[in-house]
């Protein structure tokens, strides 16, 4: 991997993080369709590093949420009230989302690696986003008529487990985390910026538990003193860019539709469907 390459996937992984378009497949289909030959074990564990760029982003996009959430949840349990306090419950929330995800990652470990080998799949699994984010859209649209909708603050134990069953799809490239999520929360009737905002708080604790494998995972890659250098520049572009999207697609959600999401990840899946067999 070369400077040039490691400053375009940072800035690509920041893009593409918190829009629903699924980061993973980017970064597995932007060297595929530029014919990067990269190295696959290292590239794996460069995606998922770079993701702390963005986890960064997003802790500090909701620092002020995310340090009540964490001073409630802490009160709660010295106080031996854990559910009293809405952020209390939040924070219990966040967890219970997250179990889902991190057990499917942990069981399917193997498989999701070799799914990040394959354009083709993943391209599979940018047809799944599409399909999820007009489902969402078009249910979104039939609770708004309904009059139905309700407010994050109304948030329970069901819904979390649910909203958390929709991440744990996304541990596949091609299907979006923020995506997947943002859907689950709309399927519960959420509003979109609501769903949004759950979506990317319930983001950090399984994008940490992810980057801590993927540091793991680059100590066993030979020459990664070498290698270093590269991780911090998509790091810090990550970041940066990653927290200029959110704070656009918070704006965006306040009125515009999924729909345009959902069929750029479907005219990607065409392209890179249309491109492989094209190398035939």
């Amino acid at each position: 991997m070369t400077v040039i390459q490691a400053i375009i996937l940072g800035i690509v992984q920041g893009l593409t993080e918190f829009l629903p378009v699924s980061s993973s497949a980017h970064l597995v289909l932007v060297p595929y369709l530029a014919g990067w030959n990269l190295d696959q074990g290292f590239a794996f564990v460069f995606d998922v590093l770079v993701q702390l760029g963005t986890l960064a982003a997003v802790i500090y996009y909701f620092r002020k949420d995310l340090w009540e959430i964490i001073k409630a949840w802490i009160h709660g349990i010295k106080m031996r009230q854990p559910f009293a306090d809405q952020n209390s419950r939040m924070g219990w929330y966040l967890i219970l989302a997250t179990i889902p995800a991190g057990i499917a990652g942990l069981l399917l470990k193997n498989k999701v690696e070799a799914a990040f080998a394959s354009p083709m799949l993943t391209a599979v699994f940018l047809f799944v986003t599409a399909i999820l984010l007009t489902s969402a859209e078009l249910f979104h649209r039939q609770v708004e008529r309904s009059k139905q909708g309700r407010l994050l603050s109304g948030l329970n134990t069901t819904d979390a487990l649910m909203i958390g069953l929709f991440q744990a799809l996304s541990i596949f490239p091609g299907i979006s985390r923020s995506g997947a999520t943002i859907s689950g929360g709309i399927f519960r009737k959420f509003d979109r910026q609501g769903a949004a905002r759950f979506a990317f708080l319930m983001s950090v604790p399984i994008m940490l538990a992810a980057g801590i494998l993927g540091v793991k995972d680059l100590l066993d890659v030979p020459n990664v003193g070498q290698m270093a250098g590269l991780v911090l520049i998509g790091f810090i572009l990550a970041g940066l860019v990653g927290y200029l999207v959110i704070k656009w697609f918070i704006g965006y959600l306040r009125g515009k539709s999924l729909l345009p999401f959902a069929i750029y990840c479907a005219i990607l899946a065409l392209v890179v469907i249309a491109v492989t067999y094209l190398r035939i």
